[in-house]
């Protein structure tokens, strides 16, 4: 499985009271592995530890069809795409009309995390261990993952009182840190099946990243 999704809302009460983690993490586990299809806005920034002042900031539309499927339409500040068809992945930037494509399974992007959402989520069977902080009536959780094949080394996610994940926080090996902030979440959205098939554009340089490494 590949795994992890802050809108900044004020609850007035408590919205976990004395849930368990585990209990906690089954509702979210219920509410995203009962939908085929999801919609959500969001907003993407990255940056290093050692260089927090050299961040950068995009923002879109996010597209989830299981199984297996995922878009990334980047409309601000640049169009850019990410796709998995399920298979392969393809990361397209307008700015060089240059696309890398790599299997799904080898990828080592950071969007990766995204992708439990289109397959079957189950926490204890991908993470070792958990730790929990209560925030304003919302709940961060931090994952460690059990692979130490996983292309990043933790994950913080924070969930609201209806079990949605509205902020993924992806801390690599590297160093880096890319946090995901999500709004306008759509359960089950008519999407059609040619959003996930990757169309190259006219006169794009294509680079098999999988080839380089073989």
């Amino acid at each position: 499985m590949f795994q992890w999704i802050v809108v900044l809302l004020q609850l007035s009460v408590p919205a976990f009271g004395q849930t368990s983690i585990l209990d906690s993490l089954k509702k979210v586990e219920n509410r995203y592995n009962n939908v085929r299809t999801l919609q959500l806005d969001f907003e993407q920034t990255i940056f290093y530890t050692a260089q927090p002042s050299a961040k950068r900031t995009e923002s879109g539309v996010l597209f989830l069809r299981k199984p297996g499927r995922m878009r990334w339409e980047y409309r601000r500040p640049v169009e850019k795409l990410f796709l998995s068809d399920g298979k392969d992945v393809y990361y397209y930037s307008s700015a060089s009309n240059r696309v890398e494509k790599s299997k799904l399974k080898e990828t080592d992007d950071m969007r990766a995390p995204l992708a439990f959402l289109i397959g079957r989520l189950d926490f204890q069977r991908d993470f070792r261990e958990y730790r929990i902080k209560e925030e304003g009536g919302n709940r961060w959780v931090t994952a460690i993952p059990k692979s130490a094949k996983a292309p990043y080394r933790e994950v913080q996610f924070l969930l609201l009182s209806d079990s949605r994940i509205a902020q993924l926080r992806v801390l690599g090996h590297d160093q880096s840190v890319m946090d995901f902030y999500f709004r306008n979440e759509t359960l089950n959205p008519a999407l059609q099946e040619t959003l996930f098939v990757f169309q190259p554009p006219k006169g794009a340089e294509i680079v098999d990243i999988g080839e380089d490494r073989d």
